[in-house]
């Protein structure tokens, strides 16, 4: 049954896209605002019903659910409302999906669909609305309406009929008791055409499951309950989602920042699907360096879980010497990148994110970081002050240092920054770049973690193994000694093989060698004798 409802639903995702593309809209910028609002609105409804049939007897048998609610006086509908669970969408009979299906033939069929989201939009606003750094709340859906994507007038309502025929087609009831990996599924078939090269920057938005995978199973240990998790840089939220999943998502309020709009969006559709609807009001767009928006008694609130995979490199000469303030001396602790001369699209942002990660955790608080490998080892600058800040401070947890083209978007060798201050003894360094396969993936080449090799990953780190050409364990005095190199293979032991040989053995080794010596010497005078016949013969002019 699962199967059979993953393969439906993916139908509906495609068959939307071919509306868009039957329309002039594939690979259109705005194509990714269409199917997954018209995604969106299926779900709510088929949501909505979902719960008013565990709540009410007389619409669950009812032979069209739609018609019993609507026969309801409009004071039983919101007490009805009530009963519901608060990450519900409250709906009037007039926004069901049923009622434009009955109305799709009428004049004007675009603007009542376009007002029917918009009302949606406005009456769930207080629970679904995503803020801006300012205070703006974005609503669910779009304010301008969907059908205004299509330019010729004369084909909206065409285009809204062909978008409602396709999500009353089938009803996702029977899904909604699915647990994180069905809809991690969804969510990602959903985004995926918008998550390669041919997406733009959706790419950055998405973190490969298997480093997000390893990062929760490695943060959260053991029974864990009413905790903070943040991503100051969250994109559509896997490193987020995987997390909450591990903890369990009635265990955690989750807390994001993310400079995209585009990208606010996802994660609130993210947090739709995977039961996280609490959340959404700590979903902020905005510039988390620049004007970080969680505080707690004037201050920045600080997280129990804090996972991110920041932007590497960004020009963010603009607001450089913003955040240059005496307020940010103990955020900035090891300093801001300066301006360079040129390459300024080159300058180090992570740095930025990794000493406001550490800023923003509790006492007892855990951190998973993606950096480049090259931050690992530097010799100089704000990479090595922050390291040596968490080696003194004896709040490093560990490293893991992933296979190249772990992120088929991006060559950069990655490693994972474990931080956890209450791990006061040995830590953990390993060397995973030799494990996975190399798959195509569209134009580039990635490595994907198999299985088993993400649970060595995670078994080695959790349980402190020390394995041969794989992983160390470490005292904070041992890094010390290494200059503060997290590089796993800066600590394993120099192997020198000695073989027993008895004299006779040794004699003839060395005989062989000295009869190859002479051979080489012979040639190489037969070599040079004959250089010389050649030189001798060359005439001027010829």
């Amino acid at each position: 049954m699962v199967a059979e409802f993953e393969i439906k639903t993916k139908q509906l995702i495609d068959s939307l896209k071919g509306i868009c593309a039957s329309y002039g809209l594939g690979n259109d910028g705005n194509e990714f605002k269409i199917i997954t609002q018209a995604f969106l609105y299926k779900f709510l409804n088929d949501k909505f019903a979902h719960e008013l049939k565990k709540a009410n007897k007389t619409i669950a048998n009812a032979q069209k659910w739609e018609e019993a609610f609507k026969a309801l006086s409009d004071d039983d509908r919101e007490m009805l409302s009530l009963q519901l669970g608060a990450d519900t969408a409250i709906l009037k009979p007039e926004h069901l999906i049923s009622h434009l299906y009955n109305r799709q033939n009428e004049a004007d069929f675009a603007k009542l669909f376009d007002d029917t989201l918009r009302e949606i939009a406005k009456q769930n606003n207080d629970i679904f609305a995503v803020k801006t750094d300012g205070g703006t709340k974005i609503t669910l859906f779009e304010q301008n309406g969907l059908s205004n994507f299509i330019s010729d007038e004369s084909k909206r309502d065409s285009f809204c009929k062909a978008i409602i025929n396709k999500v009353a087609d089938f009803s996702l009831e029977s899904i909604f008791n699915q647990k994180y990996d069905f809809f991690a599924t969804i969510f990602e078939y959903l985004i995926k055409d918008y998550n390669k090269d041919s997406g733009g920057k959706y790419a950055e938005y998405y973190t490969p499951h298997a480093v997000a995978k390893i990062m929760a199973a490695i943060l959260v240990t053991g029974d864990v309950k009413n905790v903070s998790c943040y991503d100051p840089s969250a994109g559509s939220g896997t490193l987020l989602m995987n997390i909450a999943h591990a903890i369990g998502e009635d265990r955690c309020t989750i807390y994001s920042q993310d400079i995209s709009q585009k990208s606010s969006n996802l994660l609130r559709l993210n947090l739709i699907l995977n039961n996280l609807v609490h959340s959404i009001s700590n979903i902020i767009q905005g510039n988390t360096m620049l004007h970080p928006f969680h505080k707690e008694n004037n201050n920045l609130k600080k997280f129990d879980y804090i996972v991110s995979n920041p932007p590497f490199k960004m020009d963010f000469t603009d607001f450089r010497d913003d955040l240059d303030t005496k307020e940010n001396k103990e955020r900035f602790f090891a300093g801001i990148p300066k301006i360079p001369a040129k390459k300024l699209e080159s300058m180090s942002i992570y740095s930025l994110f990794l000493q406001h990660i550490i800023y923003s955790l509790k006492a007892n608080g855990k951190a998973a970081v993606v950096v480049p490998t090259g931050f690992i080892t530097a010799q100089s600058g704000i990479d090595k002050a922050i390291r040596e800040y968490l080696i003194e401070k004896k709040m490093l947890g560990g490293v893991v240092s992933m296979p190249s083209n772990i992120f088929a978007t991006t060559g950069t060798n990655v490693s994972i920054v474990f931080i956890d201050a209450s791990n006061k003894e040995d830590v953990v360094l390993i060397d995973a770049s030799n494990l996975g396969r190399t798959v195509k993936d569209g134009k580039n080449q990635k490595t994907v973690l198999q299985p088993e090799e993400e649970q060595q990953i995670i078994d080695t780190f959790n349980n402190k193994v020390q394995v041969e050409d794989f992983s160390v364990v470490v005292s904070y005095d041992d890094i010390k000694t290494k200059n503060y190199s997290f590089s796993a293979g800066q600590y394993f032991d120099v192997k020198i093989e000695y073989v027993d040989i008895t004299k006779d053995e040794f004699d003839a080794k060395m005989k062989s060698f000295s009869d190859n010596l002479e051979a080489m010497f012979s040639e190489s005078k037969e070599l040079e004798d004959e250089i010389k016949k050649q030189l001798v013969g060359l005439v001027y002019g010829q």
